[in-house]
């Protein structure tokens, strides 16, 4: 793997993680900001509308995956010579 491809990685990582953690503390308003007018991203949270506790359980989702993402390039920068 090279070093852009797990930097991009790490990046994927990091945005699902931040927004796991958002959908997970604040569903509502996290939800919300992405209703209308954001680019086909409305598309996205309509699952998610009025129903907090998928929300919630979809960010505990995104931040698992997120980590271990972000484990995965931890191991692979260590085999690196």
């Amino acid at each position: 793997m090279t070093l852009l491809s797990r930097r991009a990685a790490e990046m994927a990582a990091t945005f699902m993680i931040g927004d796991g953690l958002l959908g997970l503390l604040q569903p509502r308003r996290h939800v919300g900001l992405w209703q209308e007018e954001a680019g086909g991203a409305q598309l996205l949270v309509r699952p998610f509308v009025g129903r907090p506790a998928l929300r919630r359980a979809y960010g505990i989702a995104q931040i698992a995956a997120g980590l271990a993402l972000a484990a995965r390039q931890r191991s692979a920068f260590r085999e690196r010579p």
